[in-house]
Order: structure tokens, then C-alpha cells, then sequence
């Protein structure tokens, strides 16, 4: 039974090292990767707000026209998630 390596969920760069743990004890990362938009990230995360996944899901349901109460209930997360994500989103494809 050998290393598994960790890869960075932003970038799939190996360049990663711990980094610390959460106040809940789960090990942080941190991708060493400069161009990486993401630096520090866990691999199981407590609230499921926080996931990539439900990131991106948050995006395509606002593409498809879904409303944010909408999109907070299907999902299973906080409304003020869904809002701050979306602000996220837009000011980064302004940019």
C-alpha cells in the first residue's frame, strides 16, 4: 500500500504540499502551483457549499435560468452560497 498522490482540484497540478489542518481536523493543502487560481483546498469537504462540484452546478443551473431560492433548495446549500458564487463567477468573467 503506497503514497496516493494528491492532486490540486483547480489546476490537476502534483505540485501540492500540506498545509496545516481545519479547526474540525481535516489535513489542508496547498498547491504550489503559480498560475493555480486556487491555493489552499481539502479533499473532503464538511459543507457540501464549498465542493467544486456544487460550484460549477451553481453556475449551470443560473445558464439554465434558475432562480437562486430555486437553486439553493435543489442543491441542498445556504442562498447567501448560491449569491456570493454567482457574484464570484460574474466579476471573474468580466475580468
Amino acid at each position: 500500500m503506497g503514497l496516493e498522490p494528491i492532486y490540486c482540484p483547480d489546476c490537476d497540478g502534483i505540485k501540492v504540499i500540506k498545509h496545516g489542518t481545519t479547526p474540525d481536523g481535516k489535513q489542508r493543502y496547498f498547491c504550489q502551483n503559480l498560475e493555480c487560481d486556487r491555493r489552499t483546498f481539502i479533499l473532503q469537504y464538511t459543507y457540501c457549499g464549498h465542493s467544486p462540484e456544487v460550484k460549477q452546478e451553481i453556475s449551470d443551473m443560473a445558464v439554465k435560468g434558475s432562480g437562486i431560492r430555486d437553486t439553493a433548495r435543489v442543491l441542498h446549500i445556504s442562498p447567501t452560497t448560491v449569491i456570493k458564487e454567482l457574484k464570484k463567477r460574474s466579476i471573474s468573467s468580466v475580468s
